[in-house]
């Protein structure tokens, strides 16, 4: 679907934009933050195309779009006449939220702005490292120099970077909480962190220097505290003279109290909660590494890995290398196993194909297209993903495998598991521990990951002669959800419904035609057991007049399994504003004492068995 087309209806059932508090976007998701989440139709909205999951948690309200959000993001601010700015500036909305809740919720919006950059960044690091080891690159030369500090200028510089995110988070100006992280880094500061020596005094109090290039918790808070100074400003101060004095105040304050105050106090929680980490995986490693390669993806579904976001970026900071990260890699496998099994296993052309763009995508470390496409909809492929992956985690776990820099858990991230001496055992543990997790998840999902009628081949010669196959290929509806009440209500027979994927209707049995509207939005057929069946596509579509459909029957032909009898064009009639929910209805079903549907999966291939009727 096209972006603007796609944008207006997430628009619409986000309950419009007088409902959105904050917009944000990460590597799939849109986050909203919304005034009232009541007035969000997360269900209708699940049901668009081109969206692949609604998710509420952490106090978001989270669509699921792929590897093209940006272009939906873009799209939905044009649409809602908002700049990237007053999309990003959260308002009150009144209600109690959790501490869980705001932790995801400024960690993601802190983060979230650059993470693809950082991850490119972690990601040229050990493909530097993976050339020194192989002797591809000296690390005196000037190309090595070049790129390393290409790799290096983000996590060096962080504080600025986060310095601006957090400042416009908060609601402040993110360009005075960007000069305060630039303080923290700043030459003259190096220096006296060089010299060591001598105690520097601030107005007769002792400063303490630390290194702050990496760091990640100083610079948040110092964030809080300054957008907290300026607003107070901007309240007390006159109009003429704010816009000079309110930045003034805001360095001449912050600054000194991060370095006598906040950084000392946040260096010293960013120490304990590493070290409080390494004690715990120092415990049992195994068992680390089996819980996080079974949880993870949970997480991910409910937008809560942004929390381990700043524990793994600090464990890098802290001790120089991160043993998190490196858990998280079956993890990620194991669905993109589970996906390679359905993919190797199912005859479904249109989950095939879901199945095959989302181990491209999981490959890469994008796993919602897998989790919410995939494996999720069938669950046992998820299970056997998750399952996967606590096992591939045990094995990394043992190997005492560490990355030593920051990224997306993805093929590359072996590369940024190559230690400065070069390769060793705990490489070969991740790497053991990942083709671990894909090989047994595809393996678990191949042989049990799928109901029968999913996995076999096409079963039309062997239905029997009162069973009906699906018309077309697409999404499979009850026939209470069809959205017309004449339908629904079962007045005109049993049945299923199908939103097609496709533009064409074939022959579900052995037959002949019985009649033919004169608009050829639908079909009635005569079966050689005498079923008869009314294929009506869409909802209200009769007020085409024929307009978009095509017929290749006429009354009286003969029909056989797979025969085409109308096709029509789906986009023009999606474009025309109608419903395609197609209504497979059994017209003499009170001639049955059951009509059952022969398939419990969201989605359907055409030439499938679809429904069946018990006398």
């Amino acid at each position: 679907m096209g972006y603007q087309e796609v944008a207006r209806d997430i628009l619409t059932h986000v309950g419009g934009r007088e409902n959105i508090a904050s917009l944000v976007h990460c590597a799939t998701r849109l986050r909203f933050k919304l005034k009232d989440p009541k007035k969000a139709a997360a269900e209708t909205l699940k049901k668009n195309p081109g969206v692949i999951m609604v998710v509420e948690s952490g106090g978001q309200f989270q669509v699921v779009i792929g590897n093209h959000v940006h272009d939906i993001y873009n799209a939905v601010c044009a649409e809602a006449g908002i700049t990237e700015d007053t999309a990003q500036q959260e308002q009150e909305t009144g209600e109690k939220v959790s501490l869980l809740s705001r932790l995801i919720d400024i960690v993601s919006a802190v983060f979230t702005p650059f993470i693809g950059v950082m991850a490119a960044s972690g990601i040229l690091k050990g493909l530097l490292a993976m050339a020194v080891v192989f002797g591809w690159l000296a690390t005196d030369s000037g190309t090595y120099k070049l790129w390393f500090a290409a790799s290096d200028a983000l996590f060096y510089f962080f504080p600025l970077v986060l310095g601006y995110t957090a400042g416009k988070k908060f609601g402040g100006n993110p360009f005075i909480t960007m000069a305060i992280g630039g303080a923290l880094t700043h030459p003259v500061v190096m220096q006296a962190l060089d010299a060591g020596a001598a105690t520097e005094y601030f107005l007769g109090i002792p400063i303490t220097f630390i290194n702050y290039s990496s760091s990640v918790i100083p610079i948040i808070f110092a964030a809080w505290v300054s957008c907290w100074v300026e607003k107070q400003g901007n309240k007390l101060l006159p109009s003429a003279v704010r816009n000079f004095f309110t930045p003034l105040f805001c360095l001449a304050i912050t600054v000194p109290l991060t370095f006598l105050l906040i950084g000392p106090a946040a260096t010293w929680l960013s120490q304990m909660l590493a070290h409080g980490y390494q004690a715990i995986y120092a415990f049992a490693p195994w068992l680390a590494g089996a819980v996080m390669g079974a949880i993870w993806q949970v997480c991910v579904i409910f937008g809560l890995h942004w929390g381990m976001v700043p524990l793994m970026i600090n464990n890098l900071s802290v001790f120089g290398h991160d043993t998190l990260l490196p858990l998280l890699l079956p993890a990620i496998m194991g669905q993109v196993g589970a996906c390679l099994g359905v993919f190797l296993r199912t005859h479904d052309t249109r989950l095939k194909m879901l199945a095959g763009s989302a181990v491209s995508a999981g490959i890469f470390g994008i796993t919602e297209p897998a989790v919410y496409g995939v494996t999720l909809p069938n669950r046992r492929p998820f299970i056997f993903g998750c399952v996967a992956g606590a096992c591939g985690g045990a094995i990394v776990g043992l190997s005492h495998s560490n990355v030593y820099s920051f990224g997306f858990a993805n093929i590359f991230t072996i590369a940024q598991m190559i230690p400065p001496g070069g390769i060793d055992a705990s490489v070969w543990g991740a790497v053991i521990g990942m083709v671990l997790a894909l090989v047994l998840a595809c393996a678990l999902t191949y042989i049990a990951g799928l109901p029968r009628s999913e996995a076999t081949e096409n079963v039309a010669t062997n239905t029997s002669e009162n069973d009906i196959l699906a018309p077309m290929s697409g999404t499979v509806l009850a026939m209470d959800q069809v959205p017309d009440s004449t339908f629904a209500s079962g007045l005109l027979g049993e049945g299923a419904a199908i939103i097609p994927l496709t533009g064409k209707v074939i022959a579900p049995f052995y037959g002949e035609v019985a009649s033919l509207f004169q608009t050829r939005h639908a079909i009635g057929l005569l079966s050689n057991s005498g079923i008869e069946v009314l294929i009506h596509i869409g909802i209200d579509t009769v007020k085409l007049n024929g307009q978009h459909f095509t017929t290749h029957v006429k009354v009286g032909d003969k029909i056989k399994p797979g025969d085409l009898l109308i096709e029509f064009d789906r986009q023009a009639i999606l474009d025309a504003g109608y419903d395609l929910a197609t209504p497979v209805i059994i017209s003499n079903s009170d001639e049955y004492t059951a009509v059952t549907r022969l398939t419990n999966s969201h989605s359907i291939d055409s030439g499938m068995p679809f429904l069946t009727a018990t006398r």
